[in-house]
């Protein structure tokens, strides 16, 4: 019975193999067209609690048909080993999809097959980091999970779902980096310039939700950040009540939070909004696709770092071999060359950043200047943004 309760619970996130069994794009249509039609049968059903008893034995029997078929319809994880070889389930916040799917993996996969002979694949999920973390505390089935922030790494290891320590692997954990950035439309029109800009009166920004996405809480850090380290840069120390107020100022002009970075760009490419707070990946994959849009590099932002943890509780002792040679593998040059070219920086080693469309950042920071996310999360989102900002909009 739990096993169906996870299923039920996880029919509407976002599902994708990686590898040579891919999940098609019917499959998954399917699963979400017959996961709303169960919550409309529940629905239903509700009405029919004063009829007869056939009537109500009659939903009872089509809910269960319902589930049934999207039990069989190809949604689910394959299985984890066997003949075949081995799949690896990765679980990973929102704008790591392209990278994972259409190099990492496939990079990884060939490197196994030529040293061992044995095939891997991959059954992967890309959503805000906030939700994924929520998904694994609750028991879906990742092996590995590649997190927007430290945080939830830290609430996974709370949970009990990862044990091992990441800090040990190359790094401290961290596989990549980016910058925050502001993307506006196509000849600039609102003037933007800096993140002081967006609180203008009559901007419309758009700006993902950071109760859900790990970007979002980077996009808050680097939106007071950045006051903090110009006045201090002006002055010798830094101004926390110039800081608040552009930030509580700037989130006025916040017209819609997404769940997550990717949603939000999504959102912003319709049309959406005057200027989106985002990662500069997310701007330079923009600008690759000819989007009428312009990036505008803050004077001070902060450079957002990710990491990959192992989920220890679901990872089998004969999985452990291959599991621990991909989480090395996302270190090696290889991989760190194809986050470059999929506008990551890599992290091991700065000489591979040669990509000529990376921004100058004049006064660069990191989450440390805020003490590490154990301070950092308590002190800026939730006693700033959600104590003070938030409630006063």
């Amino acid at each position: 019975m739990a096993s169906v309760v996870r299923v039920i619970s996880t029919l509407s996130a976002p599902c994708s193999e990686s590898g040579f069994n891919f999940i098609t794009q019917a499959q998954l249509t399917t699963c979400g067209e017959i996961a709303l039609m169960i919550e409309r049968l529940r629905m239903r059903r509700r009405e029919t609690i004063n009829q007869p008893m056939y009537c109500r034995q009659a939903w009872h029997s089509l809910i269960v048909v319902s589930l049934l078929t999207c039990l069989m319809s190809g949604c689910l994880p394959k299985p984890r080993g066997g003949v075949e070889g081995v799949n690896l389930t990765v679980y990973g916040f929102s704008i790591m999809k392209e990278v994972m799917e259409k190099a990492i993996f496939p990079g990884f996969s060939a490197k196994w097959k030529q040293e061992r002979g044995e095939e891997v694949r991959f059954t992967s999920s890309f959503a805000g980091s906030e939700t994924i973390t929520n998904q694994i505390l609750q028991g879906v089935g990742a092996d590995i999970a590649i997190l927007s922030i430290e945080r939830d790494a830290d609430r996974l290891k709370q949970g009990g779902a990862v044990t091992s320590d990441w800090h040990t692997l190359p790094q401290h954990g961290v596989i990549n980096k980016t910058p925050f950035v502001i993307l506006v439309r196509r000849g600039n029109p609102k003037g933007i310039r800096d993140f002081s800009d967006l609180a203008k009166p009559g901007v419309k920004l758009i700006h993902p939700d950071p109760v859900s996405s790990g970007g979002a809480q980077w996009s808050l850090l680097a939106l007071y950040g950045a006051e903090l380290v110009k006045s201090e840069k002006q002055t010798g120390g830094r101004d926390e009540s110039k800081a608040f107020q552009m930030l509580q100022a700037i989130w006025r002009n916040v017209i819609s939070t997404p769940g997550s970075a990717r949603e939000a760009r999504t959102q912003f490419e319709t049309g959406f909004g005057d200027a989106l707070v985002t990662y500069e990946l997310e701007g330079l994959m923009m600008k690759a696709a000819n989007a009428p849009v312009e990036i505008v590099v803050p004077e001070a932002t902060i450079l957002s770092e990710h990491p990959a943890v192992v989920v220890d509780r679901n990872v089998t002792a004969a999985e452990r071999t291959v599991v621990n040679a991909f989480m090395q593998y996302l270190w090696s040059d290889e991989a760190q060359r194809a986050f470059v070219q999929y506008h990551f920086r890599a992290i091991a080693d700065e000489s591979l950043n040669n990509n000529p469309q990376f921004a100058q950042i004049k006064f660069p920071f990191t989450v440390e200047y805020f003490g590490g996310w154990g301070r950092a999360y308590p002190d800026v989102i939730e006693r700033i943004w959600q104590g003070r900002v938030q409630k006063a909009k």
